[in-house]
């Protein structure tokens, strides 16, 4: 089974995660993972209609970024906000994101 790498977040500069939040899909989906725990590839292919090849690389430049992490549950890919740990190293980032209006993202 392959292991999804998560990078220490000791070794994750601001500016990449603020790289990372510079698409505005990837923005909606910490937004989504904020509020509801955890997701699949599924569940963002549908509510953003994107293709999921798109849905994944999203996934895979938030996940190299630090913003959020990955365990395999079977077929299923399932992904979670690395919430404590964001807020912990970068202080109201997350609560800034929920907080700005959609059409303004």
């Amino acid at each position: 089974m392959k292991n999804l790498y998560h990078p220490p977040l000791e070794t994750i500069p601001y500016s990449k995660v603020l790289q990372a939040l510079s698409e505005p899909n990837r923005i909606r989906m910490v937004r989504c993972l904020y509020h509801s725990g955890e997701n699949n590839c599924t569940a963002y292919s549908n509510s953003l209609m994107l293709n999921k090849s798109t849905v994944s690389h999203h996934i895979k430049i938030l996940r190299e970024a630090g913003l959020i992490q990955g365990r395999i549950e079977g077929k299923e890919h399932i992904y979670s906000l690395r919430k404590e740990e964001m807020n912990g190293k970068f202080p109201g980032l997350l609560e800034s994101l929920v907080s700005v209006k959609d059409e303004d993202i």
